[in-house]
Protein backbone atom coordinates (compact mmCIF):
# COMPACT_ATOMS: atom_id res chain seq x y z
CA UNK A 1 0.00 0.00 0.00
CA UNK A 2 1.10 3.36 -0.94
CA UNK A 3 2.33 6.18 1.62
CA UNK A 4 -1.14 7.04 4.04
CA UNK A 5 -2.49 10.77 3.78
CA UNK A 6 -4.15 12.26 6.86
CA UNK A 7 -7.81 12.19 6.10
CA UNK A 8 -9.79 10.09 8.28
CA UNK A 9 -12.51 8.08 7.60
CA UNK A 10 -14.47 5.80 9.81
CA UNK A 11 -15.84 2.31 8.68
CA UNK A 12 -18.11 -0.11 9.93
CA UNK A 13 -20.04 -3.40 8.26
CA UNK A 14 -23.24 -5.12 8.90
CA UNK A 15 -23.21 -8.75 8.20
CA UNK A 16 -26.40 -10.99 7.59
CA UNK A 17 -25.31 -14.60 9.13
CA UNK A 18 -25.69 -17.42 6.88
CA UNK A 19 -28.74 -19.54 7.78
CA UNK A 20 -28.02 -22.52 10.46
CA UNK A 21 -29.86 -24.82 7.83
CA UNK A 22 -26.96 -23.58 5.63
CA UNK A 23 -23.73 -23.91 7.72
CA UNK A 24 -22.42 -28.02 7.09
CA UNK A 25 -23.17 -30.49 9.70
CA UNK A 26 -19.82 -30.72 10.46
CA UNK A 27 -19.19 -27.11 10.72
CA UNK A 28 -22.83 -26.75 12.93
CA UNK A 29 -21.16 -29.35 15.31
CA UNK A 30 -17.69 -28.02 15.66
CA UNK A 31 -19.16 -24.51 16.69
CA UNK A 32 -21.70 -26.52 19.49
CA UNK A 33 -18.85 -28.21 20.95
CA UNK A 34 -17.19 -25.10 21.56
CA UNK A 35 -19.87 -23.52 23.05
CA UNK A 36 -19.17 -22.82 27.17
CA UNK A 37 -22.99 -23.49 28.66
CA UNK A 38 -26.49 -24.26 27.33
CA UNK A 39 -27.48 -21.23 27.25
CA UNK A 40 -24.49 -20.63 24.60
CA UNK A 41 -25.43 -23.42 23.07
CA UNK A 42 -28.87 -22.60 22.36
CA UNK A 43 -27.65 -19.21 20.98
CA UNK A 44 -25.33 -20.55 18.68
CA UNK A 45 -27.73 -21.12 15.21
CA UNK A 46 -28.81 -17.16 16.12
CA UNK A 47 -24.86 -16.15 16.03
CA UNK A 48 -23.76 -17.34 12.70
CA UNK A 49 -22.39 -13.84 11.76
CA UNK A 50 -20.05 -13.70 15.03
CA UNK A 51 -18.01 -16.60 13.24
CA UNK A 52 -15.49 -16.14 10.45
CA UNK A 53 -16.69 -16.99 6.89
CA UNK A 54 -20.15 -17.64 8.36
CA UNK A 55 -21.68 -14.74 7.11
CA UNK A 56 -22.21 -11.98 4.15
CA UNK A 57 -21.53 -8.17 4.00
CA UNK A 58 -24.28 -6.63 2.87
CA UNK A 59 -23.73 -3.13 3.67
CA UNK A 60 -20.15 -1.15 4.35
CA UNK A 61 -20.34 2.29 6.06
CA UNK A 62 -17.86 5.19 5.60
CA UNK A 63 -17.89 8.61 7.12
CA UNK A 64 -15.03 10.86 5.43
CA UNK A 65 -14.32 13.27 8.76
CA UNK A 66 -12.83 16.09 6.58
CA UNK A 67 -15.72 16.55 4.98
CA UNK A 68 -18.60 15.26 7.18
CA UNK A 69 -20.20 12.88 4.00
CA UNK A 70 -20.64 9.68 4.51
CA UNK A 71 -21.17 6.82 2.05
CA UNK A 72 -22.78 3.74 2.24
CA UNK A 73 -21.77 0.49 0.14
CA UNK A 74 -25.29 -1.75 0.19
CA UNK A 75 -26.07 -4.75 -1.64
CA UNK A 76 -28.60 -4.35 -4.32
CA UNK A 77 -29.00 -4.13 -7.98
CA UNK A 78 -25.41 -2.51 -9.29
CA UNK A 79 -26.13 1.15 -9.43
CA UNK A 80 -23.50 3.34 -9.55
CA UNK A 81 -22.68 6.19 -6.35
CA UNK A 82 -25.25 8.77 -6.30
CA UNK A 83 -26.51 10.88 -3.30
CA UNK A 84 -29.03 8.96 -0.68
CA UNK A 85 -32.06 10.77 0.26
CA UNK A 86 -32.43 8.51 3.71
CA UNK A 87 -29.73 10.11 4.69
CA UNK A 88 -28.36 13.38 5.59
CA UNK A 89 -24.97 13.86 3.87
CA UNK A 90 -24.49 10.98 2.50
CA UNK A 91 -24.22 8.66 -0.77
CA UNK A 92 -25.11 5.34 -1.59
CA UNK A 93 -23.70 2.90 -3.91
CA UNK A 94 -24.92 -0.84 -4.49
CA UNK A 95 -23.86 -3.98 -5.82
CA UNK A 96 -23.61 -7.79 -5.06
CA UNK A 97 -21.22 -8.40 -1.95
CA UNK A 98 -18.16 -8.54 -3.61
CA UNK A 99 -18.91 -5.23 -5.95
CA UNK A 100 -19.16 -3.84 -2.15
CA UNK A 101 -15.67 -5.24 -0.98
CA UNK A 102 -14.12 -4.50 -4.30
CA UNK A 103 -15.00 -0.94 -3.91
CA UNK A 104 -14.23 -0.54 -0.27
CA UNK A 105 -10.54 -1.81 -0.94
CA UNK A 106 -10.32 0.43 -3.86
CA UNK A 107 -11.25 3.42 -1.76
CA UNK A 108 -8.46 2.53 1.13
CA UNK A 109 -6.00 2.22 -1.94
CA UNK A 110 -7.08 5.57 -3.70
CA UNK A 111 -7.49 7.74 -0.48
CA UNK A 112 -4.95 6.08 2.30
CA UNK A 113 -6.88 6.87 4.85
CA UNK A 114 -6.16 6.82 8.54
CA UNK A 115 -9.29 4.45 8.96
CA UNK A 116 -11.24 4.74 12.06
CA UNK A 117 -13.59 2.15 13.31
CA UNK A 118 -15.44 0.79 16.58
CA UNK A 119 -13.77 -3.02 17.74
CA UNK A 120 -13.03 -3.24 14.29
CA UNK A 121 -9.72 -5.03 15.22
CA UNK A 122 -11.76 -7.59 16.44
CA UNK A 123 -14.61 -8.12 14.26
CA UNK A 124 -14.80 -5.86 11.26
CA UNK A 125 -11.70 -6.23 10.20
CA UNK A 126 -10.93 -9.68 10.05
CA UNK A 127 -14.28 -10.58 8.38
CA UNK A 128 -13.84 -7.67 6.00
CA UNK A 129 -10.43 -9.45 5.50
CA UNK A 130 -11.77 -13.17 5.38
CA UNK A 131 -15.20 -12.60 3.19
CA UNK A 132 -13.31 -10.47 0.35
CA UNK A 133 -10.22 -13.75 0.30
CA UNK A 134 -13.59 -16.31 0.19
CA UNK A 135 -14.70 -14.39 -2.44
CA UNK A 136 -11.10 -13.77 -4.75
CA UNK A 137 -11.11 -9.80 -3.84
CA UNK A 138 -7.61 -9.33 -2.64
CA UNK A 139 -7.27 -6.46 0.86
CA UNK A 140 -5.40 -3.46 0.24
CA UNK A 141 -4.73 -2.54 3.78
CA UNK A 142 -4.13 -5.39 7.23
CA UNK A 143 -6.62 -3.78 9.13
CA UNK A 144 -5.39 -6.28 12.22
CA UNK A 145 -1.48 -5.32 12.19
CA UNK A 146 0.39 -4.06 15.00
CA UNK A 147 -2.43 -3.16 17.92
CA UNK A 148 0.15 -0.61 19.17
CA UNK A 149 0.42 1.51 16.07
CA UNK A 150 -2.64 3.43 15.70
CA UNK A 151 -1.21 5.26 12.30
CA UNK A 152 -3.34 3.40 9.51
CA UNK A 153 -6.25 1.75 11.57
CA UNK A 154 -7.78 3.82 14.78
CA UNK A 155 -10.12 1.12 16.87
CA UNK A 156 -11.65 3.14 19.21
CA UNK A 157 -12.22 -0.13 21.91
CA UNK A 158 -8.45 0.44 22.09
CA UNK A 159 -7.86 3.43 22.93
CA UNK A 160 -10.78 3.88 25.40
CA UNK A 161 -9.87 0.78 27.01
CA UNK A 162 -5.98 1.74 27.06
CA UNK A 163 -5.03 -1.08 24.98
CA UNK A 164 -6.51 -3.73 27.34
CA UNK A 165 -5.53 -2.21 30.82
CA UNK A 166 -8.82 -1.29 31.55
CA UNK A 167 -10.59 -4.67 30.92
CA UNK A 168 -14.10 -3.89 31.04
CA UNK A 169 -15.88 -3.64 27.26
CA UNK A 170 -18.29 -1.00 26.97
CA UNK A 171 -20.54 -0.84 23.32
CA UNK A 172 -20.15 2.51 21.35
CA UNK A 173 -24.55 3.54 22.74
CA UNK A 174 -22.40 3.80 26.06
CA UNK A 175 -19.53 5.97 24.93
CA UNK A 176 -21.72 7.91 22.73
CA UNK A 177 -23.68 9.25 25.93
CA UNK A 178 -20.33 9.27 28.00
CA UNK A 179 -19.42 12.01 24.65
CA UNK A 180 -22.65 13.68 24.15
CA UNK A 181 -22.47 11.90 20.76
CA UNK A 182 -26.29 10.88 19.03
CA UNK A 183 -26.60 7.62 20.39
CA UNK A 184 -26.87 5.11 16.33
CA UNK A 185 -30.00 2.97 18.87
CA UNK A 186 -32.73 3.21 16.50
CA UNK A 187 -35.24 0.30 15.44
CA UNK A 188 -32.80 -2.34 14.59
CA UNK A 189 -29.15 -3.26 15.95
CA UNK A 190 -26.74 -5.72 15.22
CA UNK A 191 -28.33 -8.47 16.61
CA UNK A 192 -31.51 -7.85 14.42
CA UNK A 193 -29.66 -6.89 10.71
CA UNK A 194 -30.19 -11.08 9.98
CA UNK A 195 -33.54 -11.05 10.59
CA UNK A 196 -34.64 -7.73 9.39
CA UNK A 197 -32.38 -8.82 5.90
CA UNK A 198 -34.48 -11.66 5.51
CA UNK A 199 -37.28 -9.20 5.65
CA UNK A 200 -35.71 -7.44 2.79
CA UNK A 201 -35.19 -4.02 5.26
CA UNK A 202 -31.90 -3.48 3.17
CA UNK A 203 -32.65 0.33 3.23
CA UNK A 204 -33.15 0.29 6.71
CA UNK A 205 -29.99 -1.91 7.74
CA UNK A 206 -27.80 0.42 5.41
CA UNK A 207 -29.35 3.35 7.46
CA UNK A 208 -28.50 1.77 10.51
CA UNK A 209 -24.80 1.21 9.54
CA UNK A 210 -24.38 4.80 8.96
CA UNK A 211 -25.31 5.82 11.68
CA UNK A 212 -23.06 3.46 13.52
CA UNK A 213 -20.28 5.23 11.59
CA UNK A 214 -21.22 8.15 12.22
CA UNK A 215 -21.10 8.03 15.74
CA UNK A 216 -17.97 6.24 15.41
CA UNK A 217 -16.59 9.23 13.67
CA UNK A 218 -17.68 12.14 16.40
CA UNK A 219 -16.87 9.81 18.86
CA UNK A 220 -13.22 10.19 17.09
CA UNK A 221 -13.15 13.68 16.45
CA UNK A 222 -14.04 14.16 20.41
CA UNK A 223 -10.70 11.98 21.30
CA UNK A 224 -8.26 13.22 18.42
CA UNK A 225 -7.07 16.29 20.43
CA UNK A 226 -6.99 14.61 23.89
CA UNK A 227 -6.20 11.26 24.37
CA UNK A 228 -5.01 9.78 21.30
CA UNK A 229 -1.74 12.04 21.57
CA UNK A 230 -0.74 9.97 24.95
CA UNK A 231 -0.84 6.38 22.41
CA UNK A 232 2.19 8.13 20.20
Amino acid sequence: MAQQNSAPIAFDIEVAGFHWDEVDEITRGYLLQRAKSEEDRASVPDRTALFPGLGKIIAIGMWNLDKDHGLCLLEGKRAEQQEWTRFKSSDVFRGEEHELLERFWEIVERKRPRLISFNGRYYDGPILMIRSAQLGVTPSLNLCGNRFNLSSHVDLTEVLSFHGAWREQYKLDYWCRRFDVESPKGSIDGSQVARAYREGRIEEIGEYCLRDVRATAQIYTKLADTLLPLFG
